[in-house]
């Protein structure tokens, strides 16, 4: 099916994929996996069903594939050509006459199907996936999403009515030891304790829910001296739900903006000041992290030649550094944009041509010099730190050695 392709181009895609795939499989899952301990937290505190974890993670999605994307990437064809240059094909490529660029013919094809992917995530699915998540977060806090009573502790419901639940079975079809105290209008009290109950829904009215209660007795305060006790087998307690307010409408958030609303409120003259410079910011931040995808490959082939006879992985360490760099960059360029402070062109692009030209040197002395290594200093450096590592570590463990013969002598 693919034998159109040359099958130099074949073998380096089959090189690149699969370590791109790993990467961004690790990367998304170290992100949701560290979102997730805290989602837990939230939701036990909140009382919510574990469910609602999942769901929210699953809106988060967007946003950590959009981070995973790049840096899958990157290291992608970095670990493809580093292996072409460790196991010395990369040497027999050159001799024939297979220039980088030639190469690279396959990782640009490669970043071109994920700069649309992202470009598609961040304008459009990350926007509404954000919200989404906002408002489940949102629901969460109010009980929309079905937050359960707090077992052991007294719950506020409708401002006249508390009650306490001592057990919980049955996932909460089945609750043991309740006791609730109600006020009416006229302010008479009730207190009411029951052996069990269960939550039951009504079908005339959605905004009331009956607890039945089994084998209690109601203490009815009516203001006299002496209060009515009456005992019961079976009694339905109504109980009204609280209205919930409804969540607010998507944009508050810059983030929440699709492209063409940023580009609508970016550029209205009779938007506020405020809502303009926002928007830029964020339309120039999203723009200029798709833009640089397009430099990844020159960076990843820069980085993964090592010099000769060495199989340094520093090339790799240096990479990730300089991306979550540059990325920590733009997000305070796009703050202090947002803020009016500083133009987003400036703020956001500057930093773009400085990464940029320094990328295009990298390439350029890897490819193109006799030679060259784009962080030659770094590797001489790390080199000789890790020769003197390895003999401070080999004295120690002669010295180890001599002290554990030494009683033997």
């Amino acid at each position: 099916m693919f034998n159109f392709i040359p099958s130099i181009d074949r073998y380096v895609f089959r090189l690149t994929i699969v370590p791109m795939l790993g990467v961004f499989a690790l990367a998304a899952s170290l992100l949701l996996l560290d979102k997730m301990l805290r989602l837990f937290d939230f939701v036990a505190v909140e009382g919510g069903p574990v469910a609602v974890v999942f769901k929210m993670l699953g809106a988060l999605i967007p946003e950590y594939a959009s981070l995973a994307i790049p840096l899958g990437l990157l290291l992608g064809v970095l670990l493809a050509f580093r292996k072409l240059a460790t196991s010395s094909e990369l040497d027999v490529m050159r001799a024939v006459g297979l220039s980088y660029n030639r190469l690279l013919r396959v990782p640009y094809a490669i970043t071109l199907v994920l700069v649309a992917v992202n470009i598609a995530l961040v304008f459009y699915i990350q926007p509404v996936s954000r919200y989404y998540y906002e408002q489940m977060e949102y629901d969460l806090r109010s009980g929309a999403l079905g937050a359960s009573i707090k077992v052991g502790e007294f719950t506020t419901l409708a401002d006249r009515m508390a009650l306490r639940i001592e057990e919980s079975e049955d996932d909460g079809r089945r609750l043991m030891g309740i006791f609730a105290r109600v006020s009416n209008a006229r302010g008479q009290v009730l207190s009411i304790s029951a052996r069990e109950g269960a939550f039951l829904a009504t079908s005339d009215d959605p905004d009331t829910i009956i607890l039945r209660l089994t084998e209690g007795t109601i203490v009815q305060d009516t203001g006299s001296e002496t209060p009515r006790v009456l005992s019961f087998s079976r009694h339905d307690l109504p109980i009204d739900l609280p209205a919930i307010e409804e969540f607010r409408a998507r944009g508050n958030e810059t983030r929440e903006f699709i492209l063409p609303e940023l580009l609508r409120i970016g550029w209205n003259p009779e938007a506020a000041p405020s809502q303009r410079d926002a928007s830029q910011a964020s339309f120039n931040f999203r723009l200029v992290e798709i833009v640089m995808m397009l430099l990844m490959p020159l960076l990843a082939v820069a980085l993964a030649i090592p010099p000769k006879r060495s199989s340094s992985a520093l090339g790799v360490f240096v990479s990730i550094v300089m991306v979550v760099a540059y990325h920590k960059v733009n997000e305070y360029g796009e703050d202090i944009a947002a803020l009016g402070r500083v133009d987003p062109i400036l703020a956001l692009w500057g930093p773009f041509v400085v990464f940029a030209a320094l990328i295009v040197w990298m390439y350029y002395r890897v490819a193109y010099v006799p030679g060259g290594q784009a962080i030659g200093a770094l590797e001489t450096v790390f080199a000789k730190l890790t020769k003197r590592i390895g003999k401070l570590f080999k004295r120690r463990d002669r010295a180890g050695r001599e002290q554990r013969l030494a009683p033997a002598e």
